[in-house]
């Protein structure tokens, strides 16, 4: 027997069924269906995962800005409508002996209610140790007799302004704080807990930042000489731990395997259930034609 014409490869894995032993089915043709919808479905959401960014962030213990000197820039927006605006100041004090009154450097005043009240902007920097900085009349020539320090924070913030959608942070956990209702010769404290952040984008450049966490009190407060002196302190110091966010995006190795598992399991599975309902389907005409018999 010439046996010259058969060279077939003996290590193909992949043996090949003849057509004329396979017999197609209509179950198996919309199971077929089916499954190639899933398998697109799935590669669809697999495909969205691996466009989007993940945002992953961790806690450590570190000053991340080490080349800011040791500072903390501040941005304060506030408006106190029953005060002159020559009577606003803003006042800075710290734990390193900085004790600075009636600030003005980066800030401007802008008088509201036909020039009864003012709305005070400003942009300075605090040292990252424990301080306080205030609004106050403390900076004015000459005290009111009775000064009202009702206000509206529309804005304080710490550091870069970060505008990511997908971080839900209290970086500006005071702006809308509306203390227009209370009493007016009252001081308010503002105790801030100041937590530093690094947000760091896919191409490795980090933007820092801060969080805070806050808790008021409000109160009557006399100086020596019996007067009432209201102010609006901020109060603040800072944490040891810094939050970080990174944005990562999916590795293209792990999606392709996510889609070779999708499509091999799918298509196991529709065959596992393609094959029990053929067999079940065989072994009730088998049944009905032995009762016929």
């Amino acid at each position: 027997m010439d046996r010259r014409g058969d060279h077939r490869p003996q290590f193909d894995i992949y043996r090949k069924v003849p057509k004329d032993l396979t017999q197609p089915t209509y179950t198996g043709a919309i199971i077929s269906v089916c499954c190639c919808l899933f398998i697109l479905f799935l590669f669809l959401s697999e495909l969205t995962g691996f466009i989007a960014t993940e945002i992953v962030n961790e806690l450590y213990v570190d000053d991340p800005d080490k080349d800011s000197g040791g500072k903390i820039d501040v941005s304060l927006n506030i408006s106190l409508p029953n005060l002159h605006c020559e009577l606003v100041g803003l006042d800075i004090q710290d734990e390193m002996g900085r004790h600075e009154v009636g600030h003005i450097d980066n800030s401007m005043k802008i008088p509201l209610n036909d020039g009864e009240g003012c709305r005070f902007e400003g942009q300075f920097s605090i040292n990252k140790v424990p301080g306080n900085f205030h609004v106050s009349t403390h900076s004015a020539t000459a005290q009111p007799q009775n000064p009202d320090m009702t206000h509206v924070i529309h804005k304080l913030s710490f550091g870069d302004t970060l505008q990511v959608q997908n971080i839900h942070g209290a970086f500006n956990a005071l702006g809308g704080a509306d203390k227009l209702t209370s009493n007016p010769l009252a001081s308010h404290d503002y105790i801030l807990k100041i937590v530093p952040t690094v947000y760091e984008d896919k191409s490795g450049k980090q933007r820092y930042s801060y969080q805070y966490t806050v808790a008021n009190k409000e109160y009557v407060a006399y100086s020596h000489t019996g007067r009432i002196i209201p102010a609006i302190w901020f109060r603040y110091d800072l944490s040891p731990i810094t939050v970080k966010y990174t944005e990562r995006r999916q590795p293209l190795y792990r999606f392709i395997t996510t889609i070779c598992a999708i499509i091999g399991g799918t298509f196991t599975v529709a065959g596992i259930l393609d094959s029990c309902i053929f067999t079940a389907s065989e072994a009730w005409k088998k049944i009905q034609l032995g009762k016929m018999q």
